[in-house]
């Protein structure tokens, strides 16, 4: 959308909201006359809360009051008011995690997360599932602007963020709210959001050293009231090698933050999120290769003059810049009727490495595969000389997008939020190849951006060119209606539109026979209506009772747009089609002074799962879908507070996640996946923590129990269960002259030092193994491929030492 249409269409909002808040003035003025108060979605990451009625949000207080504190389970648990899902991480508990860690390892205690990383530093990213959906299916968002890719729907939590700036962290289960701008959400939502500035100036420094070479420094300026405006900078540097294999990481972030306060009923405030990363990948290892070494990763030899080097680590780095910048407008436009804009442009730029091999040819004719050029470092170009390459994918976004919201109460016992939201992203991938120094197998440059081969015409040599543009186009609105104390009820419905263009080239400018370049512009648009209700009981002030229902939708990916150019003839019937899930929660929540308790049970039809399969005659990926799965499940969460000092907190999830069809890939076969349970779906998860914290002194011993998941599509291979315990401490010492709250913090990951497969990484691994040669339905033999994983990291640690200054 241009920014005149943006700006009519905000306009036309505006003005059919302000023509309601006129009309219904008389009618609320005698039994409303104090507006409800609003927060923005860059303060608070539990948006569910911004639904709630003036009667609604006078009952909270009431829970809250019931129930002690805000937050429970040392910040592991909030009071909730939503009718579904809903369960927030405070800032308590971020405090007392470890340095670097990510959102999603923050996660790992939520009921129905099965959460997990390649270290425990929090810079490899790491891998989620919610009730069974992966990370690709869950919506995410970060001051309220969306941070999935908008391609392939990824998360790189590593990206965003540093655990000194996190204010909250909420996950929606089942389904997200109507208003959040998540088009890639088949399954629930994760919200986090930037803490506010300060209103005292002073520099927060801290420092942190561990396993493995971890070190860390963090400092964070404030500058405190100035004026109408406060605002917080901060910069962080993180380093590790890898805990199994040769390498490591290096990651450098800056946040920033400002607000300003026009008046005590409008504000604007700013936030920045840039990161700048480089890090050697962990290698996924079958169950045969952890055997025979555990700690086993990528090789650190490079073998001069051969061309087998594909395992050199050199070749398997991820380098990346990313930035996010965003607006969050909150503006009272009469004692009925608030305005929320945030408008937010995200940028990314960098990709994965891996290798290749080139043969040098004396011809001058484009031919992919073959390079005029003198690759070996014989200082001659001998035709058929085979050389090692780095080969890098590399993946360009331009996003800018707006979502602008009212919200207008009716009185006491009635509030609508309705609003729009817009993004047209800019998606350029593709590969490039570059020489290596022949003696040391260093690629020319890590970041791919230089010194890339080059056909004689000067075009770059590719594998392949793809370029989409996404147009996404979103009206919602939400009416939230509390006749009585003690009954709510919430309707919503929105209508989603996206649209994918764009071309793709499979090797771009090549004459080779076989290797010709071909490909085509594309251009295909989705739509659907998501409704959603609830209805909540409050029987008193510690008792409430919940029923939810809701619809989500999730356009198929980028590159599942270009199957046409890829699929044969005897696939052309296979495609892949829009998510979509039915989800149906049903709760019970108890608030008291000493426990508090929630239950959940749900059930969700889940459709058109995408699934990447292989088609034999192209010889390329393309993308299918899995008719349904049925997830039916149970999550709880139970925090004691023993004493004053005392506390423990324990969540619990049983997931069912079945296959309702069999599988067919495309080119491998049809597979018997009918009846069978998603990968890395365990059926048990179970975190029990106990938590003490006295004066200066706090500290918490937590573990953590999964059930085993299935490693491939058909279940045959099976990764065991495992249990975790880790250990947090901290001693906040008194004031020193101009050092303030002076702190020593002690994070242990996996005290017993078990070994266990966290995560089953290639999802094309339909069948295990075939070793009797099953077949399809068809008569065809079933390919099998051997499922890789992700390792848990042994017994590691790290202690850091802060303080405020000034």
């Amino acid at each position: 959308m241009k920014r005149k249409s943006v700006a009519m269409a905000i306009a036309l909002a505006l003005g059919l909201g302000m023509a309601q808040s006129h009309a219904q003035d008389a009618a609320t003025k005698d039994t409303a006359t104090q507006p409800k108060s609003q927060e923005g979605v860059s303060s608070t990451s539990n948006s569910t809360r911004s639904h709630d009625t003036r009667r609604a949000a006078s009952q909270l207080e009431a829970v809250t009051v019931k129930a002690n504190t805000l937050s429970i389970g040392s910040g592991l648990m909030e009071v909730q008011t939503a009718p579904k899902a809903v369960s927030t991480i405070s800032r308590e508990a971020i405090q007392q995690a470890a340095p670097g860690s990510t959102f999603v390892q923050m996660l790992s205690t939520i009921p129905g997360v099965n959460a997990s990383t390649d270290d425990n530093t929090g810079l490899n990213d790491g891998n989620l599932t919610i009730r069974g959906y992966t990370m690709d299916e869950v919506g995410v968002t970060v001051n309220g602007a969306p941070i999935n890719d908008s391609g392939n729907y990824k998360i790189y939590a590593t990206e965003y963020g540093d655990t000194e700036n996190m204010g909250d962290i909420t996950v929606q289960q089942g389904y997200p709210d109507q208003d959040s701008p998540v088009p890639g959400a088949a399954g629930g939502s994760i919200a986090w959001v930037t803490i506010d500035p300060s209103h005292k100036a002073g520099v927060d420094i801290s420092q942190s050293i561990g396993s493995y070479g971890y070190n860390r420094t963090f400092v964070r300026l404030n500058t405190g009231d100035t004026g109408p405006f406060r605002s917080w900078v901060s910069y962080s540097n993180n380093e590790v090698n890898n805990w199994r294999g040769p390498g490591g990481s290096k990651v450098a972030k800056v946040d920033a933050k400002t607000v300003w306060t026009i008046n005590d009923k409008n504000s604007i405030s700013a936030s920045l999120q840039y990161n700048r990363e480089g890090k050697t990948n962990y290698a996924g290892l079958t169950k045969v290769q952890a055997a025979q070494r555990y700690d086993q990763s990528y090789s650190p030899t490079f073998n001069v003059g051969s061309t087998s080097n594909s395992s050199f680590y050199r070749y398997h780095y991820n380098p990346f810049t990313s930035l996010l910048v965003s607006l969050d407008g909150e503006f009272t436009l009469s004692d009925n009727l608030h305005l929320s804009v945030v408008p937010y442009f995200q940028y990314g730029n960098g990709g994965g490495g891996s290798s290749s091999t080139m043969t040098e040819t004396t011809s001058t004719t484009p031919m992919y595969g073959y390079v005029n050029q003198d690759l070996n470092g014989d200082g001659k170009i001998t035709n058929g000389t085979k050389s090692t390459v780095s080969a890098f994918t590399y993946s360009n976004t331009y996003r800018p997008g707006v979502v602008a919201k009212l919200s207008q109460d009716f009185g006491s016992n009635n509030s609508l939020e309705y609003g729009l939201w817009t993004e047209a992203p800019r998606q350029q991938a593709g590969n490039v190849y570059l020489a290596v120094d022949p003696s040391t197998g260093v690629p020319a440059n890590m970041w791919g951006n230089s010194d890339v081969l080059r056909y004689s015409n000067g075009r770059t040599i590719q594998s392949y060119d793809q370029y989409t543009q996404t147009t996404t186009r979103k009206v919602f609105v939400t009416d939230t209606w509390t006749p009585t104390d003690q009954l709510t009820f919430n309707l919503g419905l929105a209508y989603l539109w996206v649209e994918r263009s764009g071309y793709v080239y499979e090797y771009p400018d090549s004459q080779r026979s076989g290797y010709t370049q071909y490909g085509d512009n594309e251009k295909q648009s989705w739509h659907k209506v998501t409704p959603s209700g609830g209805v909540k009981f409050q029987l008193d002030d510690r008792n409430q009772f919940y029923l939810g229902v809701g619809k989500t939708f999730r356009a198929p990916i980028a590159g599942s747009l270009y199957n046409p150019v890829f699929t044969s003839a005897v696939n052309s019937g296979i495609g892949s089609q829009p998510e979509s899930a039915w989800t149906y929660d049903l709760g019970w929540r108890f608030y008291g002074s000493r426990v508090s308790a929630v239950v959940d049970a749900y059930a969700s039809n889940f459709t058109n799962k995408q699934v990447s399969g292989y088609d034999q005659n192209t010889f390329q990926t393309i993308y299918l879908s899995l008719g349904g799965v049925h997830m039916r499940g149970f999550n709880g969460e139970l925090n004691v507070k023993l004493s004053d000092d005392w506390s423990i907190y324990s969540s619990y999830a049983y997931t069912q996640a079945i296959m309702q069809s069999d599988l067919n890939s495309g080119g491998d076969g049809i597979y018997y996946t009918k009846g069978k349970t998603l990968i890395n779906t365990p059926r048990n998860l179970l975190n029990v923590g106990v938590s003490f914290h006295h004066g200066p002194v706090w500290a918490s011993l937590s573990s953590r129990t999964s059930s085993a998941i299935w490693g491939d599509w058909s279940n045959t291979q099976k990764a065991g269960g495992y249990t975790t315990m880790n250990f947090n401490a901290g001693w906040n010492f008194h004031d020193w002259g101009f050092m303030h709250k002076p702190y020593v913090k002690i994070n242990g990951f996996n005290l017993l030092n078990r070994q266990a497969f966290t995560f089953a990484g290639n999802t094309s691994a339909f069948l295990a193994s075939n070793p009797n040669g099953i077949k399809d339905v068809n008569g065809s033999t079933l390919y099998a491929s051997a499922p890789y994983y992700s390792l848990l990291e042994g017994r590691s640690g790290m202690i850091t030492v802060g303080a405020s200054f000034f």
